[in-house]
């Protein structure tokens, strides 16, 4: 393994800003594995630093193929994360949407650059993601729609879901999109949670990476779990369900779980009387593919995105 500094920052108060990469073996950039962007992606912090581990472990037993190389970004924002920012401490944007990126730009956009100059000449990419609504997912492999996504390989990770949605027009600037756009087959990694670490999901990401640096010719084989023959899912499939009154939510089925139509999913409570609002039934039988988790809920939030059956 060899430590690298990616990219380096003077700063004023702290110590220097510094966006370090751990490299396994040597020749063909075959897989990079980026991690957190935003400061509360700490599930995604997690599964970096378990990744490394494996990958020093695969290291120490032979494993790793000749002539393959593997780059694990463990975290590009750890100035957020060390202050419990969601985006870039200092003016608020957001690292992950500046990609490719312009060093001559506003200081997000010089790191994008930074890290993008990096990494876009390798064959296989990997976010750690997080969705921009609080909640959790049932653990998947998200890919953008730009004519330029390879679903088959996204199912060498072994998911129980490989999904696809149709890109808006701020999403150009997403590190997914700009990956393919430069001829890197990339995909986004979905573990659940966000702002804290399920062990369960995290080990299941973790066993994901490992299945696919195994069956891309990174690495030999590995402890890693059989996984999951994927399900196909295009996500103008499903069916989202909002709240139509702001108020204590409660919530009685969480992502994963099979549910009925006209099963009660969640009720929202006024927060003084304690009057039931709302009950938020499921319109068809399904799979709940997101949940919303936090306990208070505003008018028109997303609650629940499923999967019908």
């Amino acid at each position: 393994m060899k430590k690298e500094i990616l990219f380096q920052m003077k700063s004023t108060y702290r110590d220097d800003f510094k966006i370090e990469g751990y490299r396994f073996g040597s020749g063909e950039e075959t897989v990079c594995i980026v991690g957190p962007m935003r400061g509360d992606e700490v599930q995604q912090q997690y599964i970096c630093s378990q990744i490394v581990h494996e990958l020093q472990q695969a290291e120490s037993e032979g494993l790793l193929q000749p002539d393959r190389s593997i780059l694990v970004i463990p975290s590009c924002n750890p100035f957020s994360m060390n202050v419990s920012r969601r985006f870039w401490a200092m003016d608020g944007t957001d690292i992950n949407r500046m990609f490719p990126g312009y060093d001559q730009g506003e200081t997000t956009q010089r790191i994008a650059a930074a890290i993008f100059k990096r990494i876009e000449n390798f064959k296989y990419g990997v976010q750690l993601a997080s969705f921009y609504v609080p909640g959790e997912f049932v653990p998947h492999v998200r890919m953008l729609r730009t004519g330029y996504e390879d679903v088959e390989s996204a199912r060498l990770f072994g998911m129980p879901y490989v999904t696809v949605r149709k890109p808006l027009p701020f999403d150009t600037a997403l590190l997914n999109y700009n990956w393919q756009i430069w001829n890197t087959s990339a995909f986004s990694l979905y573990a659940g949670r966000t702002d804290c670490i399920d062990q369960e999901d995290s080990r299941q990401a973790v066993d994901a990476m490992m299945r696919f640096l195994v069956n891309v010719g990174a690495i030999e084989h590995t402890h890693a779990k059989p996984g999951y023959l994927s399900d196909f899912v295009n996500e103008d499939d499903l069916t989202t369900l909002s709240a139509h009154h702001a108020g204590i939510y409660v919530r009685r089925h969480k992502a994963g779980d099979s549910i009925k139509a006209g099963e009660v999913l969640a009720c929202i409570m006024h927060p003084y009387d304690g009057r039931v609002l709302e009950e938020v039934r499921s319109p068809y039988d399904g799979t709940i593919f997101f949940s919303h988790h936090r306990p208070l809920v505003l008018q028109n939030a997303l609650l629940y995105r499923i999967i019908p059956t």
